[in-house]
């Protein structure tokens, strides 16, 4: 096992259509873990989320954020990032970075229609400024 290097995570992380699993904390301490569509923004994490959703919700009282994404093939790897979150309802902000995380997860000729679907009222787009990342290589090797 070895840890990745920047480049390396940045790489893995933007690698095809991983998505991550974010862990997000309720009301009453209990965790809530969500897979999401996301991309980069230099060192920063970006996705959608409704308002009313539960990691909406959640996100709204408690900005830290844990997240995590694998490769689940042998020999294995991951990135595992803690952070804090913040949200911009700003459509004008939104629809690029929600065109741009459209076009990875459905695809190019998608990107502009999915990309105005979750650009609209009612919808976040969440900013991850990384506090904490683990990135290592050949789990099992």
């Amino acid at each position: 096992m070895r840890s990745m290097t920047p480049e390396e995570t940045r790489a893995f992380l933007l690698e095809g259509t991983r998505t991550a699993a974010l862990a997000t904390t309720r009301a009453d301490g209990r965790p809530h873990v969500a897979p999401i569509w996301f991309t980069l923004d230099g060192d920063d994490l970006l996705f959608n989320t409704g308002e009313l959703t539960v990691k909406g919700a959640n996100l709204r009282r408690d900005g830290r954020v844990a997240l995590m994404v694998d490769d689940e093939d042998p020999p294995y790897a991951f990135v595992s990032i803690e952070g804090t979150a913040t949200l911009s309802g700003e459509l004008e902000t939104m629809l690029p970075w929600a065109t741009r995380i459209a076009a990875r997860y459905m695809g190019k000729e998608l990107a502009e229609a999915y990309g105005r679907r979750n650009a609209v009222p009612g919808e976040l787009l969440v900013r991850v400024r990384p506090t904490k990342t683990v990135a290592q290589w050949g789990i099992a090797e």
